[in-house]
C-alpha cells in the first residue's frame, strides 16, 4: 500500500513531485527566487549521474576544461541571434567594488561565446583539429516559472564545445554524442527510453543550424527534453574568427558544435521512475544500490549484518548499513522507500536464526527469504533485474502514451495524455504555431523509424508533439 506520507500521483502529481523533493531530501528552495539548496542525497544523485555521463564523454575523445562565470556583454553582442534566444533570461553585473563597471559582463546563460573566443586562440592549423572540449559548471538563466531541478535561476550542467575542419565531421561528432553519451546514458544507466530527432526551424537553439534531442515521457503523460546536441555551422567562427590553415595553406572557417545535459535529469529521474511510495532509482545509477537494516541488534545480527556490508562491498555493490533501532522499523523502511533504494535487507534474531535475510525489491515491492550463504550472488542478479524491469516499464509507459494521428485535430486531443505522432508535411510551421497556442510544442522530428534525418526537408519526417515541462 502507498504510504501515507506523499500526495498520491493520480491525484496531484505537481503537489507528489514537490512531495518527493521534500520528502527524499534532495532539495530545499534558496534563499534567491528560482534557486535550489541541492541536499547530501540529491547531491549524490548528481555525482553518479555525472560521473557516467563524464566517462563517456571522455570516450568520444573530449577533454574537460573550465572557463570563467563572466562573460563581457560584448562577446554577446558578437553574435545577434545568440543575444536575441537568450536576453530575456540574462543577468547582468554592472557594478563590483563600489564602482560602475566600465562594460557590464554576463553571468553565463551558456559558454559558445567564451569557447569561440579560446578556440580562435588556440586553433591555427588543421593540426589543432577536430578541438572537442567540455566543461562543468553552474549557468544562470533568470527563469520566470522556476521548478527545482526541472527550470531553476541557477543549475548545474555540462557543456560540450567542438571545432572541426569539415561540415561533415562536426555533423558526425554532434550525432555521435547524442547517441554514444545521452541516449547510451538514459537507456542504460537511468533505464530510460528516449525519442531522438530534429527540432523545428522555431524550437533549436538560437544560432545552430541543427539541434537534435532527447525526449523523455513522464508517468503523467507529459514530455522532458533531456538533453541536446548541435551542430552550429560556422555562425559562431564567423562571429568570432575561428579559423584555420588547411593543408593546402588557405584559412578556412572551423565548423562548430555545442551539446549540454543538466541538473534536468533529476527532474526526469523522479518523474519518470517515481511511484506512490516514493523514488525508485536504477540500480546501475543508485548511490546505495542496498540498505541493510538491522530489526533488532540483538544475538549477533549487528555483527552478521557489518560483515554482510563487507562482503556485499567486496563485490562491488554500493551499500549502507541502518543500525538506528532506536527509531521504528516502520519508519526508517518508509524512510528509505522514499529514497529508492533498490534493495532492502532486513535482518533480525529471527532471520539469523533461521539462517535467511529477508530482502525487498524497491521495484516490485517483492519479499523474499534468502540464504544468507548465497545472499551476494543473489542480490548482485537481483539489481540486473531491477535495472531491467524499470526500464521495461519506462518503456511501457512510453508506449502506452505514444499515439499516431493523421490530423492537427488529432494530434491535440492525444497530446493531452502523451506524445502524438503525425507527417511533418500535415502539420507544418502552420500547424506548430496552432498547437502552440494550446501549450503543445514539436518535441522533435525523426524519420519512421525513429531516426535521424539529415535533412529537415526530409518528406518523410514525423514530427513528435506533446505538452512537456
Amino acid at each position: 500500500m502507498p504510504n501515507s506520507v506523499l500526495t498520491p500521483q493520480a491525484s496531484d502529481f505537481p503537489q507528489w513531485y514537490q512531495d518527493i523533493l521534500n520528502k527524499a531530501e534532495l532539495a530545499d528552495n534558496g534563499p534567491v527566487r528560482g534557486t535550489m539548496v541541492i541536499r547530501p542525497y540529491g547531491y549524490s544523485l548528481w555525482e553518479h549521474v555525472q560521473a557516467e555521463i563524464d566517462a563517456r564523454i571522455k570516450a568520444a575523445g573530449a577533454q574537460n576544461v573550465y572557463l570563467p562565470l563572466f562573460i563581457p556583454e560584448s562577446y554577446l553582442r558578437k553574435e545577434a541571434e545568440h543575444v536575441k534566444g537568450f536576453s530575456p533570461e540574462l543577468a547582468v553585473v554592472t557594478h563590483a567594488g563600489g564602482k560602475q563597471l566600465e562594460e557590464p559582463v554576463v553571468v553565463r546563460p551558456t559558454s559558445e561565446t567564451l569557447f569561440g573566443e579560446v578556440m580562435a586562440n588556440w586553433i591555427q592549423s588543421y593540426r589543432d583539429l577536430p578541438l572537442l572540449l567540455n566543461q562543468w559548471a553552474n549557468v544562470v538563466r533568470w527563469e520566470l516559472r522556476p521548478r527545482m531541478f526541472l527550470r531553476t535561476t541557477e543549475f548545474l550542467w555540462q557543456e560540450g564545445h567542438t571545432a572541426h575542419a569539415t561540415q561533415e565531421d562536426a555533423a558526425q561528432y554532434a550525432r555521435k554524442i547524442l547517441h554514444e553519451v545521452y541516449q547510451d546514458f538514459f537507456n542504460n544507466v537511468l533505464a530510460l527510453p528516449v525519442l531522438i530527432g530534429r527540432k523545428t526551424r522555431k524550437e533549436r537553439f538560437a544560432g545552430a543550424a541543427n539541434t537534435m534531442a532527447c525526449e523523455g515521457m513522464m508517468r503523467d503523460g507529459k514530455a522532458l527534453q533531456m538533453a541536446t546536441s548541435h551542430e552550429l555551422g560556422q555562425t559562431f567562427a564567423k562571429a568570432f574568427n575561428i579559423d584555420f590553415t588547411d593543408v593546402a595553406g588557405k584559412v578556412q572557417l572551423a565548423w562548430t558544435t555545442s551539446w549540454g545535459s543538466s541538473t534536468r535529469i533529476l527532474g526526469g529521474l523522479i518523474m519518470a521512475h517515481g511511484d506512490d511510495n516514493g523514488l525508485r532509482i536504477p540500480p546501475r545509477l543508485a548511490p546505495i544500490q542496498v540498505v541493510v537494516l538491522v530489526v533488532r541488534d540483538e544475538q549477533g545480527v549487528g555483527d552478521r549484518a557489518r560483515a554482510l556490508i563487507s562482503e556485499m562491498k567486496a563485490a562491488g555493490i554500493r551499500t549502507q548499513l541502518d543500525t538506528d533501532v532506536s527509531s521504528s522499523f516502520g519508519r526508517r523502511a518508509t524512510n528509505w522507500e522514499l529514497k529508492g533504494i533498490p534493495i532492502r535487507i532486513e535482518l533480525g534474531p529471527r532471520d539469523l536464526a533461521a539462517g535467511n535475510a529477508t530482502v525487498v525489491r524497491r521495484d516490485t515491492a517483492a519479499k523474499s527469504a534468502i540464504p544468507l550463504q548465497g545472499v551476494v550472488a543473489a542480490i548482485a542478479r537481483m539489481l540486473e533485474e531491477i535495472q531491467a524491469n524499470l526500464l521495461a516499464e519506462a518503456t511501457a509507459t512510453q508506449k502506452k502514451h505514444l499515439t499516431d494521428v493523421k490530423t492537427i485535430d488529432q494530434a491535440r486531443d492525444a497530446a493531452q495524455e502523451g506524445f502524438a505522432r503525425l507527417p511533418w508535411l500535415v502539420l507544418g510551421e502552420a500547424g506548430e504555431a496552432e498547437l502552440a497556442q494550446g501549450g503543445i510544442t514539436v518535441r522533435c522530428l525523426q524519420r519512421p523509424d525513429g531516426a535521424i534525418s539529415k535533412s529537415e526537408d526530409d518528406p518523410e519526417l514525423l514530427a513528435i508533439v506533446a505538452k512537456a515541462y
